[in-house]
């Protein structure tokens, strides 16, 4: 869908090149990495991405910033279930506790999000290799931002993983 668009320049101040066709969609970053939502409802989300050579580092693995990426998504997506749409937030902090390496197949990565009080979302997100194995656990750091206030005054959610 944004293949098109994916050397255009993103200039700060300058409407988006692109749109998303929904609420909890894919993307671009996320298109091009292949990433596919299977399901997003209730605090829960599942997103797929498959291994393929331009995700591999120098010794034929899954790179680890495509399998953070999986996860980040995933519970961007997860979180996007609890929030109004149009929503503004982004990834302030985020771990990754690698498991076990992918060398082959499709990934998957499984994220909840649930509320802890007004102001704190928690949440973990895994990551699994085809044939099951966990690869990784993910905890990511969330600000929102208040609608119709400046840059500078954004909610914290906190996304973590037991």
């Amino acid at each position: 869908m944004y293949k098109h668009l994916y050397d255009e320049p993103m200039v700060e101040g300058e409407p988006l090149p692109f749109k998303l066709p929904a609420w909890i969609a894919c993307a671009p970053f996320e298109e091009l990495l292949g990433m596919q939502i299977k399901e997003a409802a209730d605090g829960k989300a599942v997103l797929t991405m498959p291994f393929k050579v331009k995700l591999a580092q120098g010794w034929g693995l899954m790179h680890g910033g495509a399998v953070t990426a999986l996860a980040d998504t995933a519970v961007a997506i997860a979180m996007k279930t609890l929030l109004p749409e149009d929503s503004k937030f982004a990834t302030t902090d985020l771990s990754l506790k690698f498991h076990a390496p992918v060398k082959g197949g499709t990934v998957r990565a499984e994220a909840h999000a649930v509320w802890k009080d007004e102001r704190t979302l928690d949440g973990k997100a895994e990551v699994f290799a085809e044939d099951g194995t966990k690869v990784a656990t993910f905890h990511s750091v969330f600000r929102v931002k208040k609608q119709g206030l400046g840059t500078r005054d954004w909610l914290i959610f906190s996304v973590s993983s037991p």
